[in-house]
């Protein structure tokens, strides 16, 4: 079964081709994902998925810890996403006040 790894602290320059190449050196790599924000620009981390929990196990003892592109790469397990609540966060505070001047007594 595939096995999801969470690869942080990645070159904001690094390509999945660097990505596969590395991660390929311990297994069979299934899928790779950099993410990026809104502008298309990298965010530093990113996930990678192994054929095998075997080879997931090989990729973090092997890559965790070591330099690429001049940063020290932080590989292990990922946790599954969290649900995000669909609301409108903030907000709060009181809302019994009448807006500007002083209050009447």
């Amino acid at each position: 079964m595939a096995k999801k790894l969470y690869v942080g602290n990645l070159s904001y320059n690094v390509t999945k081709e660097q990505m596969n190449e590395l991660f390929s050196q311990v297994g069979t790599v299934a899928d790779i994902a950099l993410i990026a924000d809104h502008d298309g620009r990298l965010k530093g981390f990113g996930f990678v998925e192994m054929s095998t929990e075997e080879e997931a196990q090989e990729a973090i003892k092997r890559f965790n810890g070591q330099v690429l592109d001049d940063r020290t790469l932080t590989v292990n397990e990922a946790r599954p996403r969290e649900e995000r609540s669909g609301g409108s966060g903030g907000g709060g505070g009181r809302r019994d006040y009448q807006s500007g001047g002083r209050r009447k007594r």
